[in-house]
């Protein structure tokens, strides 16, 4: 999927605030000359969907009015059209638009962008089903919810929907009954996702809007809540441009936030956005109608925002990230007289146990085999387990049918590279799990040239790549780039991070859009691809974008988690990694998944699967890490075990850096910000708000 949206007129929200970060009025100051003025650029919202590159753009309008009558009608479709009968309604033309406007007091604006990457025939958004309920979806499932092969996973997910109560959920005091008879509520079958989601969900029946997003927020979805300048509700995955440079005082003509804009104006501007991060949950208005007077032949809508409890108790126990052993203690010692050698474990058993780059191949019988080999060979140690528990990860991601797409020497799957720890373990897996004869994409982002830390450690990694698997084509793209000829795409990555606006967010923005663009260059010599030439242009393709983000909150990856050990030890590490999964959502996740789909690629994150997370809490805390260690060994143990296992001795024992720090966007971006690195930490520019031309 690509974008959703949801446009909500002539309701009134009530009781929001407590998901809300700002109070009182967050829109533009009262006296400004747009002030009262509610007008949602809803054509600059569809061009943000349509940069993204999507298959096509549906929108459905649902008119309400008196006693709750609905009306729902088509606005037209940009690309392909639904053809099933159960999932599409016919388009009604409006003919008296006046007598519309006087029956008809409250609209809601559904859009639906696609990027199809599932499923045997064409689809389009908004799903409308015979019940007239409404769906727009943008994710992907992985599991809990039953998808066909050959059925895109948004049209699974909504007979799944169709099938629930219709109870009312406004009523706290009401217990449903439901699960007597066999079927499930909404939050339910929400709570059964395996995998990142973000969903807006009319349930014509109850009048009830359900909307939200997965429990790690792994896709995009900001709200806007109602104000006393724009009283509309709004959720979108993207913002568009103009509402961007409303909020944050942004001239494109000078390339940064606040130039030639009223500095009282701005300073507003800058504590009341227009918009927020949904938190993760899910959230349901229910609507109902009130005649605002015993004479008046018009009602006026209201809902109540009410958000529900995950129905998934592991979801519950990954939200809380409770780790059971924390202190160390004294546990079984593991034999080194092991059946078969650390080296190459599961390399050994891929050429049986490889799953080609089909639908059609169910690997769930091979997964489980080979957890039970492991376990029955004695292979029960924290580092077979996290192995096993990311190769599934990265297998649940990679067996995905790209729809329209069949030719094998396409490099259907890409990789965010750098060539440390995390890349060259997604890379090594990535290897099992694909066809033989696709290509990976490696693409790398550097802007210092071939001197950047992490374009050095990238044509090493290669290097080992092809030691371990020297059947596979391994494409390094080389990203070249400089701040200073990058004036129009720093404008817009700045619309794309919002509502993140610090300088460390438009560092990391930038490299993951020019990386998910993928435009490159290849070295023959490097990648042994033999293509006649030494060096070219190259330009990636691939929809789908494996990235290694979550490794380091999980495996105390950053120096702050080195710093809060050395000063409270293992509960103070403890503590801190919990802090960085449970805010993951608001700190990367949103402003990644932005910058990505913005190329029409889709983000998965490998490291954040529900049963990775899983297992890495069921593994004691000194088995993650072990900070008495140096760096380049303590840090992310577990991770630097697993490369071991799968042949990557020299990633093994390379440090962390950040993409901002390997790629060296940080250093340009303190010299022409802040004059020189040492300025640049003075001011603490990692955190700094963007108030000037950058």
């Amino acid at each position: 999927m690509c974008g959703i949206a949801l446009i909500v007129s002539g309701v009134r929200i009530l009781g929001f605030e407590p998901y809300s970060e700002s109070r009182g009025n967050r829109g533009l100051p009262p006296n400004s000359k747009e002030a009262n003025e509610p007008v949602f650029p809803i054509r600059e919202l569809k061009a943000s969907l349509l940069r993204r590159g999507p298959d096509n753009l549906g929108c459905r309008k649902v008119l309400l009015g008196s006693e709750c009558e609905t009306f729902v009608t088509n606005e037209g479709d940009e690309g392909v059209d639904n053809r099933d009968p159960l999932l599409r309604i016919q388009a009604v033309e409006i003919q008296d638009v006046s007598d519309m406007r006087t029956k008809y007091v409250a609209e809601m604006c559904f859009l639906g962008a696609t990027l199809q990457l599932r499923g045997g025939v064409p689809i389009s958004q908004p799903f409308v089903a015979v019940s007239q309920n409404i769906l727009v979806y943008n994710g992907e499932v992985f599991g809990g919810v039953h998808v066909e092969c050959d059925k895109n996973d948004a049209e699974s997910l909504l007979y799944a929907l169709e099938r629930c109560c219709s109870c009312d959920f406004s009523r706290l005091d009401k217990a449903c009954s439901c699960n007597e008879n066999g079927r499930k509520s909404v939050p339910e079958v929400l709570s059964l996702i395996k995998g990142p989601w973000a969903l807006i969900y009319w349930q014509e029946k109850t009048k009830t809007i359900w909307f939200g997003r997965d429990a790690l927020g792994r896709r995009s979805l900001l709200v806007h809540w109602p104000t006393s300048d724009d009283s509309q509700f709004v959720l979108s995955s993207v913002s568009p441009t103009s509402l961007v440079r409303k909020d944050c005082g942004f001239n494109s003509s000078v390339n940064g936030f606040g130039g030639g804009e009223d500095p009282e104006l701005l300073e507003i501007t800058s504590k009341f956005c227009y918009w927020e991060e949904l938190p993760c949950g899910i959230y349901s208005v229910h609507l109902k109608g009130l005649k605002t007077n015993e004479f008046s032949v018009k009602e006026e809508f209201f809902g109540e925002v009410r958000k529900h409890e995950w129905e998934n108790p592991l979801l519950n126990k990954l939200i809380k990230w409770e780790r059971t052993l924390l202190v160390p203690q004294v546990v079984k010692s593991y034999s080194h007289d092991e059946p078969l050698e650390q080296e190459g474990f599961l390399l050994t058993l891929s050429d049986s146990d490889r799953l080609h780059y089909s639908a059609a191949d169910n690997h769930s019988d091979t997964y489980s085999s080979l957890t039970n080999t492991v376990v029955q060979s004695g292979y029960d140690q924290p580092k077979y387990k996290v192995l096993i528990a990311i190769r599934e990860s990265v297998m649940r991601r990679t067996q995905t049918t790209l729809w329209g797409v069949r030719e094998e020497a396409l490099a259907p799957i890409a990789l965010l590279f750098s060539g440390g720890l995390d890349s060259m373990i997604l890379a090594a897996l990535l290897d099992q799990c694909l066809n033989p004869k696709c290509t990976i994409d490696l693409l790398n982002v550097s802007f210092d040239g071939q001197h950047a830390p992490d374009r050095v450690s990238a044509r090493a990694g290669v290097k080992e790549l092809q030691r371990i698997s020297p059947q596979r084509r391994w494409r390094l793209v080389e990203i070249d780039a400089s701040l200073s000829n990058l004036e129009w795409e720093i404008d817009h990555v700045m619309t794309l991070l919002h509502p993140a606006k610090t300088y460390m967010d438009l560092n990391i923005g930038i490299a993951l859009w020019l990386a998910a663009k993928g435009d490159g260059w290849v070295d023959d010599e490097i990648c042994h691809l033999q293509e006649g030439c030494h060096r070219y242009r190259y330009k990636s393709m691939s929809k789908i974008l494996l990235v290694g983000s979550g490794a380091d909150e999980q495996c105390a990856g950053y120096g702050r988690h080195r710093t809060k050990y050395r000063l409270g030890g293992c509960i103070a590490l403890h503590d801190e990694m919990r802090l960085d999964m449970q805010r993951i959502w608001k700190r990367n996740m949103g402003r990644d998944d932005r910058c990505i789909s913005d190329h029409g690629k889709e983000a998965r994150f490998p490291f954040l699967d529900e049963d990775v997370i899983r297992t890495l809490l069921e593994v004691p805390l000194w088995e993650i890490a072990n900070l008495d260690d140096p760096v380049g060994r303590g840090d992310k143990k577990i991770l630097r075990e697993v490369a071991k296992l799968l042949g990557l001795h020299e990633a093994a024992l390379l440090p962390k850096r950040a993409i901002q720090f390997g790629s060296r966007i940080a250093r340009e971006s303190n010299r022409k910000n802040f004059g020189s690195n040492r300025a640049a930490n003075q001011a603490s520019a990692g955190s700094a708000i963007i108030r000037g031309p950058t």
